[in-house]
C-alpha cells in the first residue's frame, strides 16, 4: 500500500491581527517557515483554532495554506464540525480548492454510541469526494474512537486512516493493529511525546503542535529514523519531551504553543479563546525554553 499521507506535519497556528481578526500575511510566513524546516501543513486543526474559527475563515485558512505551499501534496486540512451536514459542506468546499484528504474529528459535546460514530463517518465519508482521515481527541470531544470502530471504519474505501490524539501509547498500539489487519488504513501520531516511537511502531506519519515552536527538531526526528540515525531522532525527540513537559502543563497546550511562538519573535497574535499569561509565566516559558 502506498500512503497518501507521510512524514511531519505542523499542525500550524492560526495567526490573528491586534483587531482579532485573521491575518493573512502572517499565516503566509508561518506556511514558508515550516515548508523551509521540511515539515507538512495540517490546519484548521486544535492549534490551529478550528473552534473558534467561522466557517469563512476555515476555508480561507486552507486556501491560503495551498497557495502559499503550491503543492496540494503539502496541504491537509480538518473539517469536522458538529453537525454532519456542516462537516460535509466545509469538506466538499475544500475539495473543490483542491485539498488532496482531510481530517474529521469526532462530533463534541453529544454523547455518540460506537454505531453512531460509525455511521457519522460513513456518511461523511460517502459525501465527501477526497480521502478522510479520521481524528481521535476524546479529551477535547468526549468522544471516543475505539480500535474496534476503526477497524469497521477501515473497511470503508475512502477512509484512509486515523490521527490519534488520546495521549498513550496504548491508543496507538491499537489503532495500529487495526491498520496492520486493514487494506488501506494508516496511522499517524498526535502526542509530540510519541512521534519517534510511533514512526518506530508502524505510524506512517505525525501531526504536531510542537513544530510551531521547533520545526526543525520534529523534522530532525523524521529526517533520523529514515536514515537509521537513532542518534540524531533520539536528540531531537528528547528536546521535545522536555518542551512539551515542562511547558504544557502551564495551561491550555494549544495556548502556550501560540504564546511561545509569539515569544520566539514569531508574530501570531493572541488566541482567540479566554487564556491569560502573566508576566512570571511569560518569563518562565522562556527560561524553559533556553534552558
Amino acid at each position: 500500500m502506498t500512503s497518501l499521507i507521510t512524514g511531519p506535519h505542523v499542525a500550524i497556528v492560526t495567526p490573528f491581527n491586534e483587531q482579532g481578526a485573521l491575518d493573512e500575511k502572517a499565516l503566509r510566513a508561518q506556511v514558508r517557515r515550516q515548508l523551509t524546516n521540511g515539515n507538512k501543513i495540517f490546519c484548521n486543526g486544535t492549534n490551529g483554532e478550528f473552534f473558534v474559527l467561522s466557517d469563512a475563515e476555515k476555508r480561507r485558512v486552507a486556501e491560503i495554506c495551498l497557495n502559499e505551499a503550491n503543492d496540494n501534496d503539502l496541504v491537509v486540512t480538518h473539517i469536522g464540525e458538529t453537525s454532519l451536514a456542516q462537516t460535509i459542506a466545509h469538506g466538499k468546499d475544500v475539495a473543490a480548492m483542491g485539498i488532496k484528504a482531510v481530517s474529521v474529528i469526532t462530533p463534541w459535546f453529544s454523547a455518540l454510541r460506537p454505531h453512531e460514530l460509525v455511521h457519522y463517518y460513513q456518511q461523511v465519508a460517502d459525501a465527501v469526494p477526497v480521502p478522510i482521515y479520521l481524528y481521535n481527541i476524546p479529551a477535547r470531544t468526549g468522544n471516543t474512537i475505539t480500535p474496534d470502530v476503526a477497524a469497521e471504519l477501515a473497511k470503508h474505501p475512502n477512509i484512509y486512516g486515523i490521527k490519534d490524539s488520546a495521549g498513550s501509547l496504548e491508543s496507538l498500539q491499537g489503532f495500529l493493529a487495526v491498520s496492520q489487519n486493514a487494506e488501506n488504513f494508516d496511522v499517524l501520531t498526535g502526542p509530540d511525546s510519541l512521534i519517534l516511537t510511533g514512526y518506530q511502531l508502524g505510524c506512517v506519519g505525525c501531526i504536531s503542535g510542537i513544530a510551531n515552536i521547533v520545526p526543525e527538531l520534529v523534522n530532525q526526528v523524521y529526517r533520523g529514523f529514515l536514515q537509521d540515525n537513532m542518534a540524531l531522532a533520539n536528540e531531537a525527540q528528547n528536546r521535545i519531551n522536555y518542551l512539551r513537559s515542562t511547558l504544557y502543563p502551564m495551561a491550555f497546550a494549544p495556548a502556550v504553543v501560540k504564546k511561545m511562538v509569539n515569544l520566539l519573535g514569531e508574530n501570531v497574535g493572541e488566541s482567540r479563546y479566554p487564556v491569560y499569561f502573566s508576566k512570571e509565566e511569560t518569563e518562565r516559558m522562556l527560561e524553559i525554553f533556553n534552558g
